[in-house]
């Protein structure tokens, strides 16, 4: 499974990193937008984990540009503010499957990733 991490902070990005290799995946990293592009682009993830509040771009950007590009990749949404705590993010990005805080356990944060990055999950629709 690849997975793609893009977040703002190095060291939070690091130890996501370090779970889902425990867990035998391929992670890439980077930390904004046009970096995510290209990314997405050349890599094809299957599950992205996204920064809500990203330093460098549009978290949403890059939710509609993996939409149009990876319409079967699943995105777990991560922040460290209130915005979207309603759960309208799930009506703003077609392909978001999960909404966490930042702080959420690596550990759980790495189960999801296999639980929505699983093939049998895969696909338009995530419950």
């Amino acid at each position: 499974m690849r997975v793609l991490i893009v977040e703002s902070s190095p060291e939070l990005g690091r130890i996501w990193e370090r779970h889902l290799r425990r867990l035998g995946m391929v992670v890439l990293r980077c930390g904004g937008q046009s970096e995510a592009f290209a990314k997405i682009a050349v890599d094809a993830p299957d599950v992205i984990i996204l920064d809500l509040v990203l330093s460098d771009g549009s978290a949403l950007a890059v939710s509609d540009y993996a939409s149009y590009r990876l319409p079967d990749a699943q995105i777990i949404f991560v922040t460290n503010t209130s915005f979207f705590s309603d759960g309208s993010i799930f009506a703003l990005a077609a392909n978001a499957c999960a909404f966490v805080q930042s702080e959420t356990p690596p550990e759980d944060l790495a189960a999801m990733v296999e639980h929505f990055g699983s093939s049998e999950r895969r696909g338009p629709l995530c419950v």
